[in-house]
């Protein structure tokens, strides 16, 4: 069973930069590949970025390519989200997700046995 964290979110104006944390907990982190989603109310939670469990891979979604960078510290039991150049829309709850699977469709919420309780990410023009 693994226990995740996040941390990081906050008001922050279009333009700026926020860096999401993830803390995992209960489980050998570096078996597990990591995803972090979005969601606002009234719509599905969306992918936004995945990494491996060694870290030597990573996809993100095409609105925040170029933007947000995914990375993880197995010895700390950590992953994150640099978020640049932020944009109102980027406005969510962003939650952190773990996955056991070898092979799987990492855009895809279904592939992700664990959850963080969400933070709350806001992007003022």
């Amino acid at each position: 069973q693994v226990q995740l964290v996040e941390s990081g979110g906050g008001l922050v104006q279009a333009g700026g930069s926020l860096r999401l944390s993830c803390t995992a907990s209960g489980g050998t982190f570096g078996t597990y590949s990591m995803g972090w989603f979005r969601q606002v109310p009234g719509k599905e939670r969306e992918f936004v970025a995945h990494i491996r469990r060694g870290g030597d891979s990573t996809n993100y979604a095409d609105s925040v390519k170029g933007r947000f960078t995914i990375s993880r510290d197995n010895a700390k039991n950590m992953v994150y989200l640099q978020m640049n150049n932020l944009k109102p829309e980027d406005t969510a709850v962003y939650y952190c997700a773990a996955s056991g699977r070898i092979f799987l469709e990492w855009a895809r919420e279904i592939a992700y046995s664990y959850w963080g309780q969400g933070t709350q990410v806001t992007v003022s023009s």
